[in-house]
């Protein structure tokens, strides 16, 4: 692949990243309102412990999800071959993420 190929397909693989990121982002919100929300009516240990483990990955996303965005918007480029085995990598992450968030929602809310 020629140089330019590879910079469009860093763009896409980091847009698609930033997507699932917002919808982790999403999952998320709506699990910190859940634990809290149960938090209210148990007031158990382990019930704050999910809520503090919830808003803290919700914190992660949003920074990830940032850092992805200004990478997009400020055409930082790392190394055109290195940057798509990097952004490669990131989605995986992401998307790994939206499987076992989406499962633990749906359990959650069941």
């Amino acid at each position: 692949m020629s140089p330019v190929e590879l910079a469009l397909l860093n763009q896409i693989l980091i847009c698609i990243a930033i997507i699932a990121g917002i919808i982790n982002t999403g999952l998320l919100i709506g699990l910190v309102y859940f634990y809290r929300e149960s938090y209210k009516e148990l007031e158990s240990k382990f019930t704050i412990g999910l809520l503090y483990f919830t808003s803290i990955l919700l914190i992660g996303n949003i920074l990830a999800v940032i850092a992805l965005a200004l990478f997009l918007v400020l055409g930082v480029e790392i190394d055109e071959f290195s940057g798509t085995v990097v952004y490669s990598i990131l989605l995986l992450i992401n998307v790994a993420q939206l499987i076992a968030f989406s499962i633990l929602f749906k359990i959650t809310w069941e």
